[in-house]
């Protein structure tokens, strides 16, 4: 159906549709964070263990985001669509009813196969029903529908758990997706169907790729990286398959999971690997603030979703505010602002402490999350416009897995930074703690305790501990704010679009 033939309430009630659906999927990649401890002790589950909670759903969602494409062109994207909406609802109440860390890991795999082609699917349809000219405010409606799942994850699932338990983060998808499904399933075009087979090679060897390398990350610092048989085979298997994977496609065939002919096109080719970095700097600050505040700044697990919402707010506003000016301002004016004000509000968080504010630990990230929100919609827009058609709804599918790949990278980056520097700035301050040392004696002297007694022993070590964890939070933030400078300059290779009778083109 083309979109001269849509009316304003038909497209109105699509773009519902589809962004309801997207939503629930978004939101499910942020809503466990701040629950994640409840989990860990409900669970019987390592700090380390507990993070396949979140990497296990990215995992299974960068794998079969790439079949997007495939599965659209075999059943249609209305049915897709529905299918993946249904699926997930399942997986979701799976999630909520299961008993262990196996379980849950499994039934999060799940939900990613299913959740895996909801936002591609979206900003496809939504790129269809658009007339061209309106194509950068679908592209904005888009953004912030993808953006709103990281803003209400946190302080609904800091909610859900303070009132309820953290189950409820996954309970809470069931009526919201039925409700989509059926609006879904009474609005959404369909699309025809095309006669199309699997690359079953070429699933496996991209599937291999993406598991072992997530597999190394995750792992590696609990099996010391190197010094575990487990960590060299994933990285000889990520290596091998990939290779393997290029090889095997550099020559057109009938059957591609996608055609590597998508990443000739300059445009997006570079807006994807932006948009990775973008996900790693995004995903990887937010896992990182619920350990803060609630291990070492002992907020609740309310106050701390709720702490984490205005990153989202001014990303929203941010977002809205590129959706009016897109057509004006070059977009890589906008994505370079963007990326410098979220490096700065980064930067300003790699100044904490213990005794910060609840004041110090907001407003940098509204600056943070303003330049999040720049970010996003350009390198959307940017990315498609020299796309022939046909590719496009392949395309949408591997810009999603990009980001989805850099979220779960900078999931698994920034908690080993973490875990790494907490052991180095452990013993390097437990190196001070002497019978005569001044500083020490004036630290336990008002309790009127010394080094030698048991509780002046166990008061130290929870207090250094406090403090080196404190110290490799911050280490990780400047891992996240030189991520966005380091590829700053790569904005600038975007070919500079213009606008031509209100359609988007690409200067050369």
């Amino acid at each position: 159906m083309a979109s001269y033939d849509i009316s304003p309430a038909m497209r109105f009630l699509i773009t519902v549709a589809v962004m309801a659906a997207t939503l629930m999927q978004v939101l499910d990649t942020t809503i466990v964070n701040v629950a994640l401890t409840h989990m860990q002790g409900s669970l019987n589950a390592t700090s380390d263990e507990i993070s396949w909670v979140l990497t296990s759903y990215l995992v299974s969602s960068a794998i079969f985001m790439p079949l997007t494409g495939y599965f659209t062109d075999r059943m249609g994207q209305k049915n897709y669509l529905l299918l993946s909406i249904f699926g997930f609802i399942i997986a979701s109440a799976l999630c909520g009813v299961a008993q262990n860390l196996p379980q849950i890991v499994i039934f999060r795999l799940l939900q990613g196969v299913f959740g895996a082609a909801l936002v591609p699917l979206s900003q496809a349809i939504l790129t269809e029903v658009y007339p061209p000219e309106d194509r950068g405010k679908a592209m904005a409606i888009w953004g912030i529908g993808v953006m709103l799942g990281p803003i209400l994850g946190p302080s609904l699932g800091g909610y859900l758990t303070d009132v309820a338990n953290w189950r409820w983060t996954f309970y809470i998808n069931v009526p919201f997706g039925i409700a989509s499904l059926l609006l879904a399933l009474a609005v959404v075009p369909d699309t025809i169907k095309k006669a199309r087979q699997m690359d079953w090679l070429g699933l496996i060897l991209i599937s291999i790729a993406i598991g072992s390398t997530q597999y190394f990350l995750d792992r590696g610092n609990q099996e010391d990286w190197f010094n575990s048989i487990n960590i060299k085979i994933a990285v000889m298997l990520s290596i091998l398959s990939l290779v393997g994977f290029l090889i095997y496609n550099m020559k057109p065939r009938r059957r591609m999971i996608f055609d590597l002919a998508i990443f000739k096109d300059r445009n997006f080719t570079i807006a994807s690997l932006l948009l990775g970095v973008f996900g790693l700097a995004m995903f990887g600050a937010m896992v990182i603030f619920p350990i803060m505040m609630e291990n070492l700044l002992n907020y609740p697990v309310l106050t701390t979703g709720l702490a984490m919402a205005p990153r989202g707010i001014s990303g929203m506003v941010g977002m809205i505010l590129v959706g009016k000016m897109i057509k004006k301002v070059d977009p890589r004016y906008l994505v370079a602002i963007g990326m410098v004000l979220s490096s700065g509000g980064t930067w300003i968080m790699t100044q904490y402490s213990t005794q910060i504010s609840l004041w110090w630990i907001l407003w940098p990230q509204l600056i943070q999350g303003f330049g999040f929100g720049l970010i996003f919609v350009p390198l959307s827009a940017i990315a498609f416009t020299t796309l022939p058609k046909h590719l496009k709804a392949e395309a949408a599918g591997l810009f999603s897995l990009l980001r989805t790949i850099g979220s779960s990278v900078g999931i698994s980056v920034v908690i080993t930074i973490f875990t790494q520097e907490t052991q180095i700035v452990w013993s390097q301050l437990s190196g001070f703690i002497q019978p005569y040392h001044s500083a020490v004696n004036a630290y336990l002297s008002p309790l009127h305790l010394t080094v030698n007694k048991p509780v002046g022993a166990l008061i130290l070590e929870k207090t250094i501990s406090i403090q080196a964890q404190m110290i490799a939070v911050n280490d990780a933030l400047v891992f996240v704010a030189w991520s966005l400078m380091v590829m700053l300059p790569l904005v600038f290779l975007l070919k500079k679009p213009v606008v031509s009778n209100d359609v988007p083109v690409v200067a050369e």
